[in-house]
């Protein structure tokens, strides 16, 4: 399990487990991040991702990725 901002770019992951409060865990929900769920980094920038979620593109920064394990 490592954190969603070290995983590969291109390659989908699944979501092992969401840290954080409350609030980040259902602020994440509402992005689209899901235990279980499937996710891919399509690019990263200055340590932000852009990632895939859902059929939808989603900026998240570094500090939320690395609460998303995968």
């Amino acid at each position: 399990m490592l954190p969603l901002n070290l995983a590969e770019r291109g390659r989908p992951q699944i979501i092992k487990k969401i840290g954080g409060s409350p609030e980040v865990k259902k602020h994440l929900e509402n992005l689209g991040f899901n235990v279980g769920g499937e996710v891919c980094v399509i690019s990263a920038l200055g340590g932000n991702l852009i990632v895939k979620a859902k059929e939808s593109r989603v900026a998240v920064s570094s500090e939320l990725a690395r609460k998303i394990m995968v």
